[in-house]
């Protein structure tokens, strides 16, 4: 059943359809065909609940819940909303076991048990209707929580965060705990993202013990190692990001870490790296000027400021360095750093492009604290200190499953945000905490992340081109319409619970919203920032309602990669084009053909789907745009990654982060193998005021498999489409060590997802 998906995407429900059955047969044993089917499926709720309550796989409470009506409310028509990749992914790694590893749940079992479990912080009275709430919106695909949140919720150990932040200090007692402070939270499924900045560099003086540091990069070795051990909930590998400073002493090694080459006790193949860059440092590439780097301990302010007065700390302690007052420091061209940072980014992936700046300028909690580093996916942009863990508990619209006759429902996608706004915020009431450190800065701020995903699929079923004028336009309405209620959401929970503690001196409470602080990163910076800051809503009564009753939440969006969640959902991830029309995907019951089902859908209506088109798909790898048979308009419409150009995935995210009060976790992609170009585009995303950056792919070889045995020979008189090698001598970059295949979701980090 598996093989024929790639004929037509029917197959995919039909082979979802047959595993679905084998679960009803192990869980509720019967099957969908028979006449007890429905009666026993509804009764079996309860049966689930209490085995996993038994086995202490679940909360006590979640046995006091009226299950007359909960079972009631189960649409068992849902189930047939899976593709198969969705419910394999739930099959394999979802739902809850006992400790015999039987699985306890079927589908609507799986949705009710995260509802219920997210119920269990409001009144008791409300458990139900909340539950059943909460189930609605989830179960029909509308809004996905995060990971975590799916494997805990209403379990014995609820840690539903995805990411944790935390900032190291320069002492070696903190260093270790930090390190322990990484297993424990990774250990509960945290993803991490660990700020190094703070370390004294390679040389620097230590007082103590008068001999001569050996920087940051062994301790992110042995951070490495201590990611390479831990196994999050037994499903997933542990998975980290360290950040750097652009202006530290370490950092051309610290760019080197991802290498595959050199000296081994100097990598750290475990771990993600991401720069962390300030304004300046960009002013000096585009000008040209020069560059220095210093030892935090002989600059310690410079970490804990941005914006103008960190350029004034800068050029003081650059003049000191001039006058011999500075003991450790090395001064170089700017663009010479920055062509490091970009060849690695191209050889290895690594580190990820993230501003400093903005995410600083642009934080509602500005009057609390400093952020220092982005986190394992680079949309959380929270505060952080050596007493402050911060935390981010996401969750993410299903936008495709607002489509309705070819509009866009705003009277659902409403609805939709200001229940995800309450759900998000009982995590952090419910959640366990790992550490002390994190407990207390989720309590003290109440961060979320409402994000989307399935937006190429919106655009899809709404005929519209990716690369297009009409989807930046789009990318800037819809946000608008998803940031107006999540913030005018959090402030009705704030009016019914309270607002969050640090709410007072915050931007929210000086009438500072995110599409107010534009103009504040722009006074800052000192340059314009060309995006687009219209409004097509009225946000007089949200700015009022925030004036009388405040907020619940410190920040309320981010837009995380979503690829495993949106696996479950069958969309496409985040706000990312889409990667390939045809791919192999691999799990662990072997290989098979993911196909484009929107796209044979519309060759369907045109009469031009068949095994010669699929055939020539697979010569192209997915392509269609050498295609004669397909009309142009279809080949606009379903262009893959590779051929939109990156600006405009630039373009609707700076319109988007219009509205944002964290980030995005952004992909960029290009095809080009030119330095000068990667360099534009991502100058292109800091002169956009864009806050974070995420992977950066370049075109590699498909891993499409080639069906037939003459299939090349078939179509070889059509040229492929890969680019010329193009190497600029100003900036040569390093062949990668590993290519892009054709699965989208390879490499990409699950702790968001």
């Amino acid at each position: 059943m598996r093989s024929r998906i790639e004929q037509d995407p029917k197959y995919s429900y039909l082979a979802a359809r047959v595993l679905t059955n084998d679960l009803y047969r192990d869980v509720i044993k019967t099957d969908e065909f028979e006449p007890e089917f429905e009666q026993l499926y509804r009764q079996g709720l309860q049966t689930s609940i209490a085995q996993g309550v038994a086995s202490e796989r679940l909360d006590a409470r979640m046995n006091e819940f009226d299950f007359d009506a909960l079972s009631q409310a189960l649409d068992l028509s849902r189930d047939k909303l899976f593709e198969y990749l969705g419910i394999q992914t739930l099959y394999e790694r979802y739902f809850v076991r006992d400790l015999s590893q039987r699985i306890l749940e079927v589908p609507q079992y799986f949705w009710m048990r995260v509802a219920m479990g997210l119920a269990l912080n409001e009144e008791k009275s409300k458990w139900v209707s909340y539950a059943i709430e909460f189930y609605n919106t989830m179960s029909s695909l509308r809004y996905v929580p995060s990971t975590p949140t799916l494997f805990h919720s209403g379990t014995t150990h609820p840690q539903m965060s995805s990411c944790y932040l935390t900032t190291v200090e320069d002492k070696l007692e903190h260093i270790f705990k930090s390190i322990g402070d990484n297993a424990q939270l990774s250990k509960w499924s945290g993803g991490l993202g660990n700020d190094w900045t703070n370390i004294r560099a390679t040389g620097a003086q230590i007082k103590s013990t008068n001999v001569g540091s050996q920087g940051v990069i062994p301790f992110l070795k042995i951070s490495d190692a201590t990611t390479a051990a831990i196994n999050r909930s037994g499903k997933r590998r542990g998975a980290t990001c360290v950040y750097l400073e652009t202006w530290h002493y370490d950092i051309e090694d610290f760019i080197e870490l991802r290498k595959n080459t050199g000296d081994d006790r100097r990598r750290t193949h475990d771990t993600n790296t991401a720069n962390w860059i300030p304004d300046l440092f960009m002013k000096r590439v585009i000008n040209d000027g020069q560059w220095t780097l210093f030892s935090p301990e002989e600059t310690p302010e410079l970490h804990h400021m941005y914006g103008k007065a960190f350029e004034q700390k800068y050029i003081e302690y650059e003049r000191k360095a001039d006058a011999g007052e500075i003991r450790l420091f090395k001064r170089m061209r700017a663009i010479e750093l920055w062509r490091k940072m970009i060849n690695s980014l191209y050889s290895t992936g690594h580190p990820w492009m993230t501003f400093k700046d903005p995410s600083n300028i642009r934080s509602p909690q500005d009057h609390v604290g400093v952020v220092h580093s982005s986190n394992l996916c680079t949309e959380i942009t929270l505060n952080t200190s050596a007493e402050e863990t911060a935390v981010c508990n996401l969750g993410s619209i299903n936008l495709v499953r607002h489509v309705e006759n070819g509009m866009i429902n705003y009277d659902m996608l409403k609805e939709t945000a200001l229940q995800a706004m309450r759900m998000l915020d009982n995590v952090i009431d419910l959640n366990f905490y790992p550490t002390i450190e994190a407990k207390n800065s989720n309590m003290r701020h109440r961060p979320v992340g409402l994000g989307i995903m399935g937006w190429q699929d919106m655009l899809y079923t709404l005929g519209m081109q990716f690369d297009s004028e009409d989807a930046v336009e789009l990318a800037d309405s819809t946000m608008e319409y998803i940031a107006y209620h999540a913030i005018l959401g959090s402030s009705m929970l704030a009016k019914e619970k309270g607002k969050y503690a640090t709410y007072q001196g915050s931007k929210w409470s000086r009438n500072l919203f995110p599409q107010d602080t534009i103009a504040l990163l722009e006074e800052e910076r000192g340059m314009p920032i060309e995006v687009d800051r219209s409004s097509k809503m009225d946000w007089t009564p949200v700015r009022e309602h925030v004036r009388v009753y405040g907020m619940r939440n410190s920040n309320c969006m981010a837009i995380a990669p979503t690829a495993t969640i949106s696996t479950i959902v069958g969309s496409l991830p985040s706000i990312e084009p889409i990667y390939n029309n045809i791919y192999t995907k691999s799990n662990v019951t072997g290989e098979f053909t993911v196909i484009n089902e929107q796209l044979v859908i519309d060759l369907k209506k045109r009469n031009l789907w068949n095994s010669e088109i699929l055939e020539k798909m697979k010569h192209y790898d997915g392509s269609i745009q050498n295609i004669p048979e397909i009309p142009q308009d279809i080949k606009d419409r379903y262009k893959e990654i590779f051929e939109i150009e990156p600006q405009w995935v630039i373009k609707q995210a700076a319109r988007r982060s219009k509205w944002i009060d964290q980030s995005q976790s952004l992909n960029l992609f290009i095809k080009t193998e030119s330095g000068k170009n990667i360099s534009d585009m991502y100058i292109m995303a800091w002169e956009s005021g864009l806050k974070t950056t995420y992977y950066l792919r370049t075109l590699g070889a498909s891993s499409v498999e080639k069906s037939t045995v003459d299939i090349n020979k078939k179509f070889e008189t059509i040229p492929p489409i890969t680019p010329p090698l193009v190497i600029m001598p100003d900036m040569p970059l390093t062949p990668p060590s590993s290519q892009t295949s054709g699965d989208p979701n390879l490499n990409i980090c699950e702790s968001c997802q």
